[in-house]
């Protein structure tokens, strides 16, 4: 048994003069289960080509196919790479291709490889599994659960593996890649008040971490308010005077994704703020436009509007600072 294990290991396809020493033992030992089994089994098996990247650049050898040799994929010194020393170059990812770089007879269909277009029939769950593969430390143990893969978006959807500068990695270029599917972002960031995502001096993952993590809603910190306080350290407490809003949630008044309202806020004071304190102090009773009389200023309504007075919103230190006022 163990002559007939070496004779199979010796006649394995060499690539670059090297062979395939990580999957070796492993061929090995499924082809000699096979034979054990009666052989059935063994001649259902995909096999990889023997010419590995040379078979497939003999036809796939278009610019797109060929840029995968200016990333890190294609790095020859990189021993857990693709294309390092003795691995399996494109079918690492693309699985074995023999069967699809054989002849095809006319009429038959050629049998399809794992591939990872958008329009691709195959399966997410199997686009994502070549992935992970290699990428699991990258994403984490909270992706399984998180938005991505419950909707069924395979990884693809968001990287591009074969471009020598994946736009969802570099904050110029991430958005655009993000708002091609949260399409309610587009206008959003692009209101007159926004953080600048559309100008691409920030990127969605300064705030979401798109691989779930364990914090909830994908946000970059765990929670919405560690997030915010991570760029706007300025309104992080504790004061001895706060806000409730404040210590709970930005989101509470402010619209994360850009607004008409300065400040990025949900709606305009004393609107905003009376949805909250309609009866709390002064006054007892709602300020609209309407109470502003022509030639009669309204010190509720003009300029900063409650925060002419009540400036410290996010709270206050001062001894004094009860009403948010110093």
């Amino acid at each position: 048994m163990h002559a007939l294990e070496a004779t199979m290991m010796a006649s394995l396809p060499t690539l670059g003069g090297s062979r395939y020493r990580p999957f070796a033992r492993v061929a090995a030992a499924f082809v000699l289960f096979g034979l054990l089994c009666g052989g059935a089994a063994a001649q259902e098996e995909a096999e990889y080509s023997r010419k590995g990247a040379d078979t497939c650049l003999s036809c796939h050898d278009d610019a797109r196919s060929l840029a995968v040799f200016r990333t890190r994929h294609a790095i020859p010194s990189d021993a857990d790479g693709p294309f390092g020393h003795g691995q399996l170059q494109c079918e690492a990812c693309h699985g074995p291709g023999d069967a699809h770089s054989a002849r095809v007879r006319r009429g038959q269909v050629r049998p399809p490889s794992i591939s990872f277009r958008r329009d691709d029939p195959t399966p997410v769950e199997v686009q994502n599994g070549m992935c992970l593969e290699c990428h699991s430390e990258d994403t984490g143990f909270g992706w399984h659960a998180g938005a991505h893969p419950v909707d069924e978006v395979s990884c693809a959807s968001c990287h591009t593996s074969h471009a020598a500068e994946d736009p969802v990695l570099f904050a110029a270029t991430q958005p655009e890649v993000c708002i091609d599917c949260h399409t309610e972002t587009r206008t959003e960031i692009r209101k007159a008040f926004a953080h600048p995502l559309a100008e691409g001096k920030m990127g969605c993952t300064d705030c979401h971490n798109a691989h779930g993590d364990e914090a909830a809603m994908g946000f970059a910190a765990l929670t919405p308010l560690d997030t915010c306080q991570t760029c706007h350290a300025e309104t992080r407490g504790p004061h001895l005077w706060e806000h409730a809003p404040a210590t709970e949630d930005c989101g509470l008044c402010h619209a994360p994704h850009g607004s008409n309202h300065p400040g990025m806020l949900t709606r305009r004071a004393p609107l905003l703020c009376q949805s909250c304190h309609t009866q709390d102090g002064h006054p007892s009773v709602a300020f609209d436009s309407g109470d502003i009389v022509s030639g009669v200023a309204s010190q509720y309504l003009l300029g900063q509007s409650c925060l002419n007075c009540h400036s410290q919103v996010h709270g206050s230190n001062h001894p004094s600072g009860s009403a948010l006022m110093r």
